[in-house]
């Protein structure tokens, strides 16, 4: 990991001397201001002392969140998400099935040639075991989002008001599709990784990438975070 210099920074903008205070002080707010002038090799010294979650208030890493989104990387399409984040997938299948069936047809095609008496049972076990392995996996995970998630997104808030609206006046809720789902799911997906709220996510390769620094829609980027006079 790159070793956080205060003094190789402020040398490069030509800030020594100056009353400019160091950027470890105030390391969101420099940012702001000098994110764009600065090279990715000492942006990447600012990663150990920012978190993904606090850099979201800084637009030009929005948009380079959201110029990255918007070019649909395998890691945030459904198959892949719903692996990484099975607590946000709100599916309804059961949880393991397809890793359960997984282990079951493992045991019976490789597993000692698939001497069929006692391997079939072997199959079904494992399958079994890969079910409750995942179900303990997911209640695992959902705990610790429980203690350690503090953020939520005020976008989050509004779409689950308007999503009680329905009931409020007493219409009849519609069932979402599948496909619905999966749409839904992987817009959730999308709008968590803009915010900064993902793990397993890599957000140094996108915040520090200024390949990523576009002309964005203004109408596009207001459907994505509200305008910073909120």
């Amino acid at each position: 990991m790159a070793t956080f210099n205060a003094q190789a920074i402020l040398s490069f903008l030509g800030l020594e001397g100056t009353d400019e205070s160091s950027p470890s002080n105030e390391p969101i707010n420099f940012l702001s201001k000098y994110l764009l002038q600065l090279p990715p090799h000492l942006l990447v010294t600012f990663s150990p002392i920012t978190s993904p979650k606090e850099r979201t208030t800084i637009p030009a890493i929005r948009n380079r969140r959201l110029e990255y989104v918007r070019s649909k990387p395998e890691e945030l399409a459904f198959s892949s998400a719903r692996q990484l984040w099975p607590t946000l997938w709100p599916g309804r299948e059961r949880r393991g099935v397809e890793e359960g069936n997984e282990e079951k047809q493992w045991a019976e095609n490789n597993f000692l040639q698939g001497t069929e008496k006692h391997v079939k049972k072997l199959g079904s076990l494992l399958g079994q075991y890969e079910e409750e392995r995942e179900g303990q996996r997911v209640r695992e995970i959902r705990r610790e989002q429980a203690v350690a998630e503090e953020f939520v997104p005020e976008e989050d808030e509004d779409s689950d008001e308007s999503d009680d609206e329905p009931a409020a006046s007493g219409q009849p809720e519609v069932e979402e599709s599948e496909a619905e789902l999966k749409a839904a799911f992987e817009r959730r997906i999308q709008e968590r990784f803009i915010y900064g709220l993902l793990d397993h996510v890599d957000y140094d390769r996108v915040d520090w990438n200024e390949n990523l620094d576009r002309d964005l829609d203004r109408d596009m980027e207001e459907k994505w975070f509200d305008d910073e006079e909120d």
